[in-house]
């Protein structure tokens, strides 16, 4: 990650972007440095680059990088010491992620995005956010399954679960998941705190710092947050309707050598495009080819009307990990995640959870089974789907009427990837409807490239209130430079 943040400095000092950035190129230099220091590139107390050596680097004069050393020395971030170069003063800064990724505006910024979404208080409308209104979730099933736990056994109650977890649920999984053609007994499952959980194990599992993790771009913008905190180097890949450019996907792999893949499968997020079996296994030859582990995260495996392909089914487990949870489908409150993998990875894994968190909730993963036992869930998911089908019709009319354009037509799930007309800028407008108490997810968030910033992803099921269209039409009167045309993608 700290080999992107120089480089996308360096392409800015060259002229492209640079409006982004802003400031002179003595700030830029600086900006620079206190990246590599964010990320621990430098640590303290090590040596900075001399001064030849930086100007090549950042392509700008040796004066340019003396001042911005100079200034940097007088602020006590770096110390220099004569006849020798500078260094890194002190103790390092805390650690922080908002370092270490593009120089966002605070209103495209995921973090913001997620704070704002669950901060928000009553009256503010969501249709950013990525999870159901608390209303359309089966609250019924889920009192009936807390007031049945609240009989259940006092080790139940009040003791740690097993490594793997609830053993009756890693069943019941394993045969939702021959639904879909994965061949997984309780063995190969290992239950977690939740989606976000999983994918973190799995990368304290599989990669190291200064390892390629290839991502889709776009793709749900918390994976860009999570493998920063794994200090990896993040690449994309353009994503089509399909499924990824298969043409790019091997040249990165051929140049870049990624230790990972991290995706979606079915109901990609946020473009909600489905993953065709053609894509899939050209994906998994390459992959087999270059030695690379895929991450499948299918956490919106529920909300399909029929199984599309799944890079776990076609490839047995071999060299595809895959992950999920409940947070989407039953409830954000109740914290059940899983991962399935080949045993002795999950074996390893178990290690991994018992030193991050100790165990599993056991409560949580009761809950959970107890709503699929009961048979409540699957009425449950017919019902959504149907209401979910409906409000994306409704909410693509709605759009395109405003000259919004959806990028597909998604099978299912609640998401729509939209393209304001030609022209717009989806940043300056989240940041006028937020003054109004909307919460909008630009599409830049999503885009490792900054290559969506036309694009909106709008959650279907917090799209129904007359006022989100009331406000876009109005912030869209107000933007400049108004066309016609949709890109074929982000």
């Amino acid at each position: 990650m700290q080999t992107v943040l120089l480089s996308e400095a360096v392409r800015m000092l060259r002229g492209d972007g640079s409006e982004r950035l802003g400031g002179t190129r003595v700030d830029r230099v600086m900006a620079a440095i206190r990246a590599r220091i964010a990320g621990r590139t430098l640590a303290s107390g090590a040596k900075l680059p001399s001064i030849r050596s930086f100007a090549e680097t950042m392509a700008v004069s040796k004066s340019t990088v003396v001042e911005a050393y100079d200034r940097l020395a007088a602020e006590g971030v770096i110390l220099a010491r004569r006849g020798s170069g500078f260094y890194v003063a002190g103790h390092a800064p805390p650690f922080s992620l908002a370092d270490l990724g593009p120089k966002l505006e605070r209103a495209v910024d995921p973090f913001w995005v997620s704070r704002q979404s669950l901060d928000a208080g009553e009256g503010v409308l969501k249709p950013g956010c990525g999870w159901l209104p608390p209303e359309w979730l089966p609250q019924d099933s889920l009192r009936r399954a807390l007031r049945t736990l609240a009989r259940a056994p006092a080790e139940t109650l009040g003791d740690y679960g097993t490594p793997l977890g609830l053993l009756p649920l890693r069943q019941v999984l394993g045969r939702r998941l021959a639904v879909h053609g994965i061949e997984a007994g309780p063995d190969r499952i290992m239950l977690a705190e939740s989606g976000t959980q999983a994918l973190d194990l799995v990368c304290r599992f599989l990669v190291e710092p200064g390892d390629t993790v290839l991502v889709d771009d776009p793709c749900y913008f918390n994976f860009h947050a999570l493998l920063r905190a794994h200090r990896v180097r993040i690449v994309g890949v353009p994503y089509t309707p399909q499924g990824p450019d298969t043409g790019v996907f091997e040249q990165v792999l051929a140049e870049q050598r990624p230790r990972l893949y991290v995706t979606n499968s079915a109901l990609h997020n946020p473009t909600g495009a489905t993953l065709s079996p053609v894509v899939a296994h050209r994906v998994l030859k390459l992959a087999e080819q270059y030695g690379l582990t895929i991450v499948e995260d299918d956490i919106f495996a529920d909300f399909e009307p029929e199984p599309a392909p799944r890079l776990a089914a076609f490839d047995g487990l071999e060299r595809v990990v895959q992950i999920g949870s409940f947070s989407k489908s039953l409830s954000a409150s109740v914290r059940c995640g899983y991962i399935v993998a080949q045993p002795d990875w999950i074996e390893a894994l178990i290690d991994q959870k018992i030193a991050a968190s100790f165990g599993t909730g056991r409560l949580a993963a009761e809950l959970v089974l107890t709503c699929l036992r009961d048979g409540s869930y699957r009425k449950y998911m017919d019902g959504l789907r149907a209401r979910l089908a409906a409000a994306m019709g409704e909410t693509a009319s709605r759009l395109k009427a405003l000259g919004i354009m959806p990028w597909i037509e998604p099978r299912a799930g609640m998401f729509l990837w939209c393209a304001l007309p030609e022209g717009m800028d989806s940043a300056p407008i989240a940041r006028q409807l937020l003054a109004e108490g909307i919460v909008l997810a630009p599409g830049n968030v999503y885009s490792l490239s900054q290559s969506a910033s036309r694009f909106l992803r709008f959650n279907v099921a917090q799209s129904g209130d007359p006022r989100l269209f009331r406000a876009l039409a109005r912030a869209m009167e107000a933007a400049p430079s108004r066309g016609g045309g949709v890109e074929s993608g982000p």
